[in-house]
């Protein structure tokens, strides 16, 4: 097989687009990991990632070799230990994953198992740490496979209040959503370099607050050990092989996402995200989660009755180059889910998007008013590019 010579529309669940100033960053010529023109070029992201994610001055940020997983599991590896009672969150896919991994790490684990499609209560967690307690307790923000987006500022104060630390996923919501560790009082979070950020898959950002590196326990893992990882971040000290192209394209990223700016970042995300919506509604078609609990990069759109919806995304694929994801685990074929995330949000994209699902919709026999997602998309976005 040739390699592939056109660009996919990329608007699934991960990856996003990649702007070509990042692939750019890519061509440079390759150093090796302790080559003193490429150290500097590790601290300008150690930097770029405590600002972006807005952790305090004391806290350690690093990106970890591996994709989002592999800062997931470097969180917990470092912060759970054999015994420690834990409680997480389950709203999704990945707050099972994240559950998942506390166990392997000896976690007493209970979960607060909460509806696919809907946000966490806060009080629920209140009352299960009133209850027993818990050493650790873990939460995604933004929920990939739902679309749904946690109140994460409100439980990491629940969670302080009883005494336990904190580890959040911040994969899909880093760099689109307002994330604010030091604001928050969260102690530890993750996330990935492909979606929001715009950089290719391959290194992980992990954030470690100032109070937390000092509870952190004995990690069983050599890779994932933090304090071993910091020896070779800050300390100049072999651990691995740190792939020098994605630091320079994470790094080039950062970059991008620091001279838009975080707020006018989130703004653009919220802004794409409701002429979407705009226009879905024009077609008749409608989000899982309720209003208040969605995410602006990752948009979860119901089936409609009798459609095939593992046709319509080949078709989507195939006759407009458009990829999409499918739902996972309870909700296999009932959702599409729709990333507009990092380089991927923009008015094209939406417009396209709506154009082609339309297209695709009546090419499989469900028909909707003739231009109407396109209009109502339009509509919404017309104050904003009339601005630009």
């Amino acid at each position: 097989m040739p390699l592939p010579a056109t660009d996919r529309v990329l608007l699934g669940p991960g990856p996003s687009f990649i702007p070509p100033r990042v692939l750019r960053a890519l061509s440079a010529p390759v150093l090796s990991h302790l080559d003193p023109d490429f150290l500097p070029l590790m601290d300008d992201v150690r930097a770029l990632l405590q600002r972006v994610f807005r952790a305090d001055s004391r806290s350690l940020t690093i990106a970890v070799s591996g994709t989002g997983t592999s800062a997931m599991e470097a969180a917990v590896a470092n912060v759970v230990s054999e015994g420690m009672r834990g409680v997480v969150i389950v709203t999704g896919y990945f707050g099972d994953r994240l559950a998942q991994i506390f166990e392997r790490y000896g976690a007493r684990v209970r979960r607060i198992e909460v509806e696919w499609g809907r946000a966490v209560d806060p009080q629920r967690l209140r009352d299960e740490l009133s209850r027993e307690g818990a050493d650790v307790v873990g939460m995604v923000h933004a929920e990939t496979s739902t679309g749904v987006r946690n109140p994460v500022k409100e439980l990491a104060a629940v969670a302080r209040e009883k005494g336990a630390l904190t580890i959040v996923d911040t994969v899909t919501s880093l760099g689109g959503h307002e994330v604010d560790l030091a604001g928050w009082n969260v102690d530890v979070a993750y996330s990935c370099a492909q979606k929001c950020i715009g950089a290719p898959s391959g290194v992980a950002p992990l954030a470690i607050s100032g109070p937390a590196r000092e509870r952190l326990v004995r990690c069983r893992s050599f890779y994932l050990d933090v304090k071993l990882l910091e020896d070779y971040w800050v300390g100049r000290k072999y651990h691995h092989t740190m792939c020098s192209s994605l630091i320079y394209a994470l790094r080039e990223a950062l970059l991008m996402v620091e001279e838009e700016g975080l707020e006018e970042r989130y703004a653009r995300h919220e802004r794409h995200h409701r002429a979407l919506v705009e226009g879905l509604t024009a077609m008749g078609l409608s989000l899982l989660p309720p209003e208040g609990e969605r995410l602006w990069t990752l948009n979860t759109v119901r089936v409609p009755a009798g459609v095939d919806e593992a046709a319509i995304r080949r078709t989507l694929l195939t006759a407009y180059n458009i990829e999409i994801g499918a739902g996972l685990g309870p909700l296999a074929g009932r959702i599409w889910r729709v990333g507009l995330m990092g380089a991927s949000s923009t008015p094209e994209t939406v417009l396209q998007f709506l154009a082609a699902l339309e297209s695709a919709l009546a090419v499989h026999g469900h028909r909707v008013p003739n231009g109407a997602g396109v209009a109502a998309a339009g509509a919404a976005l017309r104050p904003s590019m009339a601005g630009a």
